[in-house]
């Protein structure tokens, strides 16, 4: 007893068709199509989200600021509205600003009013600072803008404005200012809240989308399974009840290919056995010859080869004929293969006249080898059988291509036409033949889904065989 060999490193092998060991490790992963999908719905949301939030804050800010800017502005306007000069020529206040952080130093929120010439007449809030006034404006407008003059832990936003008082040629510089540390605090909460509120939300939807997409997805685990419990033998088919429409057609089609599969292997297996059970007869003629030692040996071996090698001769036609069909591009000009065929016959029957007519733009679904087999079986047939006439017409008929082959010989008999298409039958036995012909053009014919009748020609009173195919889109 020998040994059994260890596996080779690389796993488990079975022996391919061709002999050689053919690996089975499954080919590695060229990644999640989840993981993908999650991925992409969370980048596009991230990127939304966080321009979004750009653009708000932004907003929010500029809102914000503005509102700030329009409570000094305010307050600048009420303060050159109670403003005037007095006997001296100094500006004076006939009222009290309202805001009591105009009274307490320090307090962040301040007032001057100075020009050239004078002195300051600042609020008492700044106590023994002043305000810097800068440089004089060509205008009379308000304008804002930040400073850092009292230090960089205090940042100041001033509105000022240059305002000449009634009675007095001075350019007077109306200034209020206001510490940005209650701005900067309102503004750093609004981002605050608009990134919290913003984060929570892109994970709610990066959630919600890994949710759709798993959802979404779990149908072609259900697809997968049916698959696995086909090849472990489990089911036959797929089952689509529980399935989305979306899915549906594709398990169709694995079905329909399966039962084309199925098919195929089912007429492989009926024709092995076809023509294992038609060579076994001649076979045992041979061998009972050979065995009696009987004289007319040779006569026998002939012609039992002769009905062997006809067996063989269908079958392979059949054969390549199913091998074909299931090529759903299979087209060919119907015209073409007429002519081809023509020429072939015209050969072998020079004294036969052949005309062709109809549609020359027909294209039918079938390969060209199969077509011209069953065209050239039924014009040989008529030019062999016929008086000397053969016309051939083309057709379109709905979905199909009909070719009608027409010779002006004695005809078929209606009892014998179905009998003719059995293999071997043959009606005139004085001419060489098999008896095959129209037996593959039948067999052909139903393959691709067509059909061949015979009937009496009307025009030229002999035999008219009708091959209707399906007509190429």
């Amino acid at each position: 007893m020998n040994a059994l060999s260890p596996l080779p490193p690389g796993g488990a092998t079975r022996e391919a068709s061709g002999g050689g060991p053919e690996d089975l490790t499954p080919s590695p992963s060229r990644g999640s199509l989840s993981r993908r999908m999650i991925g992409i719905a969370a980048a596009w949301i991230l990127l939304l989200l966080a321009l979004g939030g750009v653009g708000l804050d932004r907003v929010l800010t500029r809102a914000i600021t503005q509102n700030f800017d329009d409570q000094l502005d305010y307050v600048l306007t009420a303060m050159i509205a109670s403003a005037e000069t007095d006997d001296l020529g100094e500006v004076r206040l006939n009222r009290p600003l309202g805001d009591q952080r105009f009274l307490e130093p320090a307090s962040g929120l301040y007032w001057q009013i100075s020009a050239g010439g004078h002195e300051a007449f600042p609020s008492r809030s700044l106590w023994d600072r002043r305000l810097d006034p800068g440089p004089p404006h060509r205008d009379r407008q308000s304008h804002i803008y930040d400073s850092k003059q009292f230090g960089e832990k205090e940042t100041l936003r001033i509105v000022e404005r240059d305002i000449t008082l009634p009675f007095s040629k001075t350019v007077w510089r109306f200034q209020v200012a206001q510490s940005r540390d209650g701005l900067d605090t309102q503004i750093a909460t609004i981002r605050k809240t608009v990134l919290r509120s913003f984060a929570l939300l892109a994970l709610g939807l990066i959630i919600m989308a890994a949710l759709q997409t798993l959802y979404g997805l779990w149908p072609l685990r259900r697809l997968r399974e049916g698959v696995a419990a086909m090849r472990s033998g489990r089911a036959s088919r797929i089952e689509q009840a529980r399935l989305p429409n979306e899915v549906a057609p594709l398990v169709d089609e694995l079905n329909e290919l399966l039962a084309h599969n199925e098919t195929q292997a089912e007429e492989a297996r009926r024709h092995a056995g076809n023509l294992a059970h038609a060579l076994k007869t001649p076979l045992t003629v041979i061998m009972n010859a050979a065995t009696a030692n009987a004289t007319d040996l040779c006569e026998t071996v002939q012609r039992e080869a002769t009905t062997m090698r006809r067996q063989v001769d269908h079958h392979l036609a059949r054969a390549r004929a199913v091998g074909r069909r299931g090529h759903a591009h299979s087209r060919a000009e119907v015209w073409a293969s007429l002519s081809s065929v023509e020429r072939a016959v015209a050969t072998l029957y020079p004294k036969v006249r052949i005309d062709m007519g109809g549609d020359k733009t027909a294209i039918a679904r079938v390969e060209r080898q199969d077509l011209d087999e069953m065209l050239g079986n039924l014009i040989e047939n008529a030019a062999k059988y016929g008086g000397g006439s053969v016309f051939v017409t083309v057709e379109r008929v709905g979905q199909f291509v009909e070719a009608q082959v027409e010779d002006d010989g004695l005809g078929i008999p209606e009892v014998e036409r179905d009998r003719i298409f059995d293999r071997g039958a043959r009606l005139d036995t004085g001419k060489p033949g098999t008896g095959l012909g129209l037996a593959i053009v039948r067999d052909v014919a139903e393959i691709y889904g067509g059909t061949v009748l015979l009937e009496e020609s009307e025009d030229l009173g002999g035999l008219l065989a009708r091959l209707r195919l399906p007509a190429a889109q």
